[in-house]
């Protein structure tokens, strides 16, 4: 699915959201990245397979 050099991570890499974004939809929240992993700005992922990913934000120290 990516045509980029170096090829992006798949979607099944741990640094899969490091991919190009293909489709960005930020008044929805999400975008396409090449990889097929669509990732929403509360930093869950629904995978090509239907896997999801519950959001990973760093909670920030006060």
């Amino acid at each position: 699915m990516c045509s980029h050099h170096p090829v992006c991570p798949s979607a099944d890499s741990l640094d899969r959201e490091a991919a190009h974004v293909m489709s960005a939809h930020p008044d929805q929240g999400w975008s396409l990245l090449c990889n097929g992993v669509v990732l929403f700005e509360d930093t869950g992922l629904l995978l090509p397979d239907g896997r999801i990913v519950a959001p990973h934000r760093v909670s920030v120290a006060a």
